[in-house]
């Protein structure tokens, strides 16, 4: 029972890191390939704020915000204006750079800086019926279904959600009822850029940060896809079942057959989601005239 607590809580913070995903895709069809190089970023920006600065963790939750806010706001200014009407492989490249881009501006710029980043709380985990739960992963997993849920109400109650699926739906309408298109695929990034931060701050409290952080992202495209790329609860979904893979295998599999085998597994469902269905088990199938 304890390996799937387990497999649940880590399932949340990925759900996390894959919403910072999903909001791009969902409001602009963007396929952000940078996620894990965001999360990584937006990390380093907090322990720079907490090792460097001195603030305590709420200030530099803040700077790191401002600071991913600020590139989201430069990456629209200067990369995005530039890529409406060009190919998807276009896009794709840019993202891919970009992330290239991050990671070595942060082997550069943080080098000297500490990539730890502690709660305070206690050391000794939480005992539920026989059941131990880590009090940090449990912690971590309520704050990232707090962000969740705040983003989902986001996206369906808010006038500023309206819009971005109105832009998802069709760009060309949406700029004849008066949406400034620009505006708002640069504040989808601002939002990927906060859940960046708050999501690097969790898995570098469960699992550790620094640069290696950028690796979370390859288990963010199996989360999405078997989800759906455009849909926020099949992307929960899909954590939960990543998250329960991969600690099952830990548990009853790799003793056995060795280390790692829950990301073999992972994208065994992914391949076996794709043959099914491929737009993932929550996602749109989008027709059109060929």
């Amino acid at each position: 029972m304890s390996i799937v607590v387990n497999g649940l809580l880590a399932g949340t913070i990925y759900a996390l890191i894959a919403l910072a995903f999903v909001v791009v895709y969902k409001s602009s069809r963007m396929i952000n390939f940078a996620v894990g190089e965001w999360v990584m970023f937006g990390s380093l920006l907090v322990a720079a704020g907490l090792h460097i600065l001195a603030l305590g963790l709420v200030l530099s939750i803040v700077l790191a915000v401002v600071g991913m806010i600020a590139l989201a706001s430069a990456f629209g200014h200067l990369v995005l204006r530039r890529l409406a009407g060009r190919p998807l492989v276009s896009i794709i490249m840019i993202t891919l750079g970009l992330g290239a881009l991050m990671r070595g501006v942060a082997a550069i710029v943080f080098q000297r800086v500490p990539s730890a980043i502690s709660l305070p709380l206690p050391s000794e985990p939480l005992i539920v019926q026989g059941v131990i739960v880590p009090l940090d992963k449990l912690t971590a997993a309520c704050v990232a279904a707090s962000c969740i849920a705040i983003v989902g109400w986001f996206y369906q109650a808010s006038r500023t959600g309206l819009a971005l699926r109105a832009i998802a739906d069709d760009q060309s309408l949406a700029m004849s009822a008066g949406i400034d298109v620009q505006r708002h695929f640069t504040l989808t990034w601002a939002i990927a850029g906060m859940i960046a931060v708050i999501a690097g701050v969790l898995w570098t409290f469960t699992a550790g940060g620094g640069i290696g952080a950028v690796l979370v992202g390859l288990k963010v495209f199996p989360i999405v896809i078997i989800g759906g790329l455009d849909s926020i609860s099949g992307t929960i979904i899909g954590a939960m079942i990543i998250g329960l893979i991969e600690s099952l295998s830990a548990g009853y599999l790799d003793p056995g057959i060795g280390g790692g085998f829950g990301t073999v597994a992972s994208s065994l469902v992914l391949i076996a989601v794709l043959f099914v269905r491929p737009q993932g088990l929550f996602g749109h199938a989008y027709a059109g005239r060929v």
